[in-house]
């Protein structure tokens, strides 16, 4: 039973995440951001804006990996995490995100965060 229960649980996100969460893109990063960073996260938002998924979460890892203190580049991961499929490891960068808003409202208030982190 409890198998079955997983299952659906997975299934249900599944499809909540990549319907009712469609409009939510990658997030800027914060003023004060490494430049360096901030440079990759826009190359990731072009390339996200163009449905290159993997491209974008190319960009926006090599910026966490330059300056990851910030939730909108884990949340910008996240999210291509989620449109290729990988629901487990966007749940972990959902996580982080979550940790490191910094209040961001946007961020803490996110629909397909929240639905992945069970909230």
């Amino acid at each position: 039973m409890k198998n079955i229960l997983s299952i659906l649980a997975v299934l249900v996100l599944f499809l909540v995440s990549t319907t009712a969460f469609a409009a939510e893109g990658p997030m800027k990063l914060p003023s004060g951001a490494n430049p360096e960073a901030v440079s990759h996260n826009k190359e990731g938002i072009a390339s996200w804006n163009k449905k290159d998924y993997k491209g974008a979460l190319m960009h926006f890892s090599a910026a966490s990996k330059i300056d990851g203190s910030s939730g909108e580049i884990h949340f910008n991961e996240a999210i291509c995490y989620d449109k290729i499929g990988q629901h487990g490891v966007a749940t972990k960068h959902f996580g982080v995100a979550l940790k490191k808003a910094g209040g961001n409202t946007k961020l803490l208030n996110s629909p397909i965060l929240k639905g992945h982190l069970g909230m």
